[in-house]
């Protein structure tokens, strides 16, 4: 049995932030690989915020093609339409119906989460991982496990330590303006958006 972390977002643009964030809950929870899964549609942001799915998926496989335990999933992206977590889980538990599923998140979705659609059924299927940005957000993200997720039977795993924050909107509103912007994203990405021309205003 293998234990799979799921790494889903609109990844518009993958940045290092993303990665570093897998590599530390697979250090931290023991993770044997990462699954990227951009999305097609996430039913929280518009559609004209989003560069195509395809330009997408293509920076998620430049991202992880220097780490052998990142792979990258386009089952959000062949579903088509919004892209429900409940749904993709369901999917995964079919595929990978021998191992253990570990959806990553960010603190606000996670503080978010029993709002979500089915809830139950994504705590049916995955335990879930979530990383504080501080010390409040911890007590904060502890407190709303143990009073709302955990009845709802949720298993989750609230790490210690806050990863880099890095923001896709910050770097697409900056990336044709600022230099440094280029640190805060894998080479081949960099080199991919500027051939592209994308994140043009």
């Amino acid at each position: 049995m293998s234990r799979l972390g799921i790494l889903g977002g609109s990844f518009n643009p993958i940045h290092k932030g993303h990665i570093e964030l897998g590599k530390y809950c697979m250090d931290s929870i023991r993770l044997n690989k990462i699954i990227l899964i951009p999305t097609y549609s996430p039913p929280h942001k518009s559609d004209s915020e989003l560069e195509s799915c395809e330009h997408r998926l293509k920076m998620c496989c430049l991202a992880a093609q220097n780490y052998p335990d990142f792979c990258v999933s386009n089952i959000e992206i062949q579903r088509g339409g919004k892209s429900y977590t409940y749904e993709t889980l369901n999917s995964l538990k079919e595929i990978y119906s021998n191992d253990e599923l570990f959806l990553i998140m960010g603190a606000d979705m996670f503080l978010t989460l029993d709002k979500w659609k089915n809830p139950k059924s994504i705590f049916k299927s995955s335990s879930v991982i979530t990383i504080p940005r501080n010390n409040d957000d911890k007590r904060a993200l502890d407190d709303f496990y143990a009073s709302v997720l955990k009845p709802m039977g949720a298993k989750a795993y609230i790490l210690e330590n806050s990863v880099t924050q890095v923001s896709s909107t910050y770097i697409r509103e900056h990336i044709w303006k600022d230099e440094r912007i280029k640190d805060l994203l894998d080479l081949n990405v960099f080199d991919y958006i500027t051939n592209n021309n994308l994140y043009r205003k």
